[in-house]
């Protein structure tokens, strides 16, 4: 017999020694039948009390019935988790149309009981997913057990799990995360790489990943945890001299494709079906461009009639073009003192409303005979139509931004001085090429001191009511002074 053959027979032979005994696997399945028992008991027991709602059932419950009803809204985590939530209320026959207004209110006889399962399950999916996957680390049935009781015991977590909330889906997205890499980890280093178990676990992984990020971006933590992990791994492969540089290579593809970008394709796939389905104009609309708005069934831009030119006379909202960016906003209320003049306050505002809109005027009289169109480098007067202020600028220092010029409403009765003139320029724009709704991006310059209307981003103390800054800016490059009409309204 060869030295290689005698060694793999040793080597089958040392394994073969190893495999548990029969018995053993026996008390692994009992003991796993138990852990199963016990979160069963502890997870599902009174999941439909209280019958009121609790806590953030109201957010999420409510983004549920919003999926639901196809309205479109605006929220800072990513739609997996809120639209599996309006899914899962949506089979068990829930029609969406429960407010969730307030923590306490009652059901009433809505079905919510639907919703609150489906966390339930998830939550309880995630003890026997942690038992298997501490089983695979330290192949001993008493830590798995031990880990499993502290996740089955812990007053918080079944607390999460009873509950219309986006932690138990988080925790099952995370925890099934970590137990395919630890499979998948454990099939590499077995020497049974490639095997349609080993694609199983691995895309598996991936598939995971993806709806962890697309649950809540804290979810990348669980990306940069098995991303870590692959790198350990492909680092002990390279330095194994009994394997050719060709296995490292094949096996960061394989991970490539696997890790990174099945999982991207799937985040963006998600985001595509989030807006499929929220076709409907709803509360979050003005955080998004005019264009975007414009398909939204309900909204004021869908399949609307308004003219496409924008002319002196008429009343416009004017929005800023930056992601997010707000309607440029007036209302009756000074600066307070110390706040440069007290004069106006001139604020973006991300919200439909009557104290967005604005007349256009031209710079040199108030009054218009016959239609004519603003045009590029065009210079006009915007008067605030509901406390006819003209929007001006002047040498006084903008409230946060201080290297910014402040930006009020000024004078009465649509009178003001030259300090209300502003030039418009259309980005690319070229000598009388006309100003066009919802589609053409334009700077409106401040004829006397030189500098851009544009907005900070920055959000102004309770004396301006919390909404956002706008100054007048000297460099006149920059990307947050783009705006574009949005409604156009003219009587003529």
């Amino acid at each position: 017999m060869k030295t290689s053959d005698r060694i793999k027979f040793k080597l089958k032979n040392n394994a073969e020694n190893i495999k548990p005994p029969k018995k053993d696997k026996v008390n692994k399945w009992i003991t796993f039948g138990t852990i199963i028992t016990l979160t069963i008991c502890t997870r599902y027991y009174k999941v439909t009390e209280p019958d009121h709602v609790c806590w953030d059932e109201t957010h999420f419950g409510k983004m549920g019935s919003w999926y639901i009803n196809r309205t479109f809204f605006f929220d800072v985590h990513p739609p997996l988790g809120k639209m599996l939530i309006g899914l899962s209320g949506y089979v068990t026959g829930y029609n969406g149309t429960y407010l969730f207004e307030k923590p306490g209110d009652k059901y009433n006889g809505s079905r919510y009981e639907g919703m609150r399962y489906f966390c339930t399950t998830l939550g309880a999916l995630i003890m026997p997913m942690a038992y298997d996957t501490v089983y695979e680390l330290t192949q001993s049935t008493e830590a798995a057990v031990i880990s499993s009781l502290y996740l089955i015991f812990d007053v918080g977590l079944v607390t999460l799990n009873q509950y219309i909330l986006l932690d138990p889906i988080l925790l099952f997205f995370l925890t099934a995360s970590v137990w395919g890499m630890t499979k998948a980890s454990n099939l590499t280093a077995t020497g049974n790489s490639y095997t349609i178990s080993w694609w199983a676990w691995l895309f598996f992984t991936g598939t995971m990943l993806a709806c962890t990020t697309s649950t809540k971006f804290v979810g990348l933590f669980a990306v940069m945890l098995v991303g870590l992990h692959t790198i350990q791994q492909l680092w002990i492969i390279f330095g194994d001299m009994r394997k050719p540089i060709t296995e490292t290579v094949k096996q960061i593809a394989c991970r490539t494709i696997a890790l990174i970008l099945w999982p991207i394709i799937l985040y963006m796939y998600f985001f595509y079906i989030h807006l499929i389905v929220l076709n409907r104009s709803g509360t979050g609309d003005g955080f998004y461009s005019s264009a975007f708005q414009s398909r939204l069934i309900g909204n004021s831009l869908y399949n609307v009639s308004m003219p496409r030119d924008v002319t002196y006379g008429a009343i416009v909202t004017i929005k800023n073009h930056k992601t997010g960016g707000g309607y440029l906003h007036s209302h009756y209320h000074l600066y307070p003192k110390g706040i440069g003049a007290r004069q106006q306050q001139v604020t973006t505002y991300t919200h439909k409303d009557d104290n967005n809109k604005w007349l256009i005027k031209p710079y040199n009289k108030d009054t218009i005979d016959n239609i004519k169109y603003v045009s590029h480098g065009a210079l006009i007067r915007l008067e605030h139509v509901a406390t006819r202020r003209n929007l001006h600028s002047h040498g006084e220092p903008a409230p946060l931004t201080k290297r910014h010029l402040q930006i009020t409403g000024y004078g009465e009765d649509g009178q003001g001085d030259a300090n209300d003139i502003w030039q418009v320029l259309l980005v690319d724009g070229k000598q009388n090429t006309s100003v066009k709704t919802v589609t053409t991006k334009f700077l409106l310059i401040h004829y006397l001191q030189n500098c851009a209307l544009t907005t900070s981003g920055q959000q102004l103390p309770k004396w301006g009511f919390e909404q956002q800054e706008v100054s007048c800016n000297p460099n006149l490059r920059d990307k947050n002074a783009f705006w574009n009409v949005e409604d156009n309204r003219n009587e003529k």
